[in-house]
């Protein structure tokens, strides 16, 4: 990502760790682009966020599309005057001035309207409002802190879990990252129920999303979701406040698999989340949850899996609505109509490249549904024309070929290619072998089966089972593994010669058919059966 991360790791944090060695990333190194024809309105994507998610999203905006950029730092730069966040609010104006720069006279007219852009178009570095943001960050923080030892003086648990939230709410909105996490994660030893547990999870999620520490999200969405109290209300309210948190909780986690590029299991994190409670603004809109979702759907899931979980989600149509054009995709895929619905990909990708979290897989999501979708064509057919699939496709026929060469590498396809004659050939299945196979695969696995039900009904009838080692004087039998590949027969000869044994004494016996050695040891309060298989 283009966007600065701070550091996490100056020191020590109590009274619990958070610090991480930063991960790897492969979205952080991705290769610059450019979007030349968005068609993409700021204004109302902008207002589908708040906090820090809105201003990173507008700086993404910016870096990688000219037409927009002046727009997306004038936007940005107006709603972080209303934050304390002065070192972004710096970096944007240096932003801003290298656009100036660059563009000269030929700036586009955006904010014009109509008329040409000169510098009163333009905002203003104003020092003064730094300098009294400053001040006042540093009064407000002086303040906070002075009531949280107020009240941790005073030991009331629930006043310090508050104040450590308001600190760390103040560092979020001076853009100190750091030691936001930081109060955020102390107030957890302060928390005197299951919702204040969540309350302080979700927080922590907000601020690893801001930091892309994506292994953190995810450990704190499992600490929020095991929560006793949370579970248990849950269980019985599948509405209301706990449907709310779950959906944030499914967002995040979806968000945090999409980026480590785990996109079935973000799929169905995504779908699972309630459209009626999806009110995420620090970090997600709906609208976002119905792109993220369909298209790590349509990438990962088969065809049934793509019928239950998203045509016929109830939930799910609902987010698609937000999205028509996705819904067309996802439609046309299923009714194998792929060269307009590859149109359509086509025609949302300027779009989807200026979005934040799905730009640096979009390349890798396209090429699987394209994969799919050429499996799937196939599948039902013995010998394919490719100049016909080439124009299903909307392709050319050798572009089509070297696609096919690659899954038929890759194994996804098991077919060859008639090069001369432009004809896909399923390779021939020997189904009489494949039949037998399967079929000694299954007795062998039945003889597998028979033996260690014989094995268990022996040791039943001869009441070998476990006791309390700690119960003096009782023989307890230990390490009886179930998977002794014997007849009954040999376990009872092996059982039937360790009869009677004498304290503090180790009898050892073997069953006739060499299958099995039995060793039982007595001594007081240490008394045990082991049996091994030999060779």
């Amino acid at each position: 990502m283009p966007l600065p991360i701070q550091s996490i790791y100056q020191s020590p944090v109590e009274p619990m760790q958070v610090d991480a060695p930063p991960e790897d990333n492969d979205n952080t190194e991705e290769e610059p682009y450019v979007v030349e024809n968005p068609s993409l309105d700021l204004e109302a994507y902008a207002n589908s966020y708040s906090g820090l998610a809105k201003l990173y999203r507008l700086m993404y905006i910016a870096d990688h599309c000219p037409s927009l950029k002046l727009e997306a730092l004038k936007t940005a730069i107006n709603y972080v005057m209303n934050t304390y966040n002065v070192t972004l609010y710096q970096q944007l104006h240096k932003k801003l001035q290298e656009t100036v720069v660059i563009g000269g006279s030929s700036l586009p007219d955006i904010a014009g309207g109509g008329q040409s852009s000169n510098s009163q178009d333009l905002p203003t570095h104003d020092l003064q409002w730094v300098d009294t943001k400053s001040k006042k960050a540093a009064l407000k923080l002086e303040k906070l802190d002075s009531d949280l030892k107020n009240y941790k003086s005073n030991s009331i648990k629930e006043s310090i879990r508050r104040g450590h939230d308001d600190l760390g709410d103040h560092y979020l909105d001076c853009g100190d990252l750091s030691n936001a996490l930081k109060c955020y994660s102390r107030a957890r030893d302060y928390c005197t129920s299951g919702k204040h547990v969540v309350n302080m999870c979700l927080n922590v999620i907000k601020v690893s999303v801001y930091l892309q520490n994506w292994s953190h999200v995810l450990s704190y969405v499992n600490k929020a979701e095991a929560t006793p109290d949370f579970s248990e209300v849950h269980g019985k309210d599948a509405s209301g406040s706990s449907q709310g948190v779950l959906t944030r909780l499914k967002c995040a986690a979806g968000l945090a698999e999409l980026a480590t590029k785990k996109y079935k299991s973000a799929a169905r994190h995504f779908l699972h989340a309630a459209f009626d409670h999806c009110d995420f603004p620090e970090l997600l809109s709906p609208s976002n949850v119905a792109v993220y979702g369909g298209l790590c759907a349509l990438a990962t899931f088969d065809r049934q899996e793509l019928q239950k979980n998203v045509i016929f989600s109830s939930s799910f149509k609902l987010f698609l609505e937000l999205e028509p054009q996705l819904r067309d995709i996802i439609f046309k895929f299923y009714e194998s109509k792929y060269a307009s619905c590859l149109k359509l990909l086509d025609e949302i990708k300027d779009n989807l490249l200026l979005d934040m979290y799905i730009a640096p897989h979009v390349s890798t999501l396209y090429t699987q549904i394209r994969n799919r979708a050429l499996i799937q064509y196939f599948s039902p057919y013995l010998s394919a024309d490719m100049r016909k699939m080439a124009f299903a496709f909307n392709t050319t026929v050798p572009a089509l070929e070297d696609e096919l060469m690659q899954l038929i590498l890759e194994g996804q396809i098991q077919a060859r290619i008639d090069s001369h004659n432009k004809i896909l050939y399923a390779k021939d299945v020997d189904q009489r072998s494949t039949t037998f196979e399967r079929s000694l695969t299954v007795g062998r696995e039945y003889q597998r089966r028979t033996r260690m039900l014989i094995l268990r009904a022996a040791m039943l009838q001869h009441q070998i089972h476990v006791k309390d080692p700690e119960d003096n004087g009782e023989i307890s039998f230990q390490n009886l593994a179930s998977g002794f590949k014997c007849c009954g027969s040999h376990v009872m000869d092996a059982v039937s010669s360790l009869q009677s044994p004498q304290r503090d004494t180790t009898t050892t016996g073997a069953c006739s058919g060499h299958h099995i050695v039995a060793e039982m040891s007595v001594a007081p309060g240490n008394s045990s059966l082991l049996m091994t298989p030999r060779n």
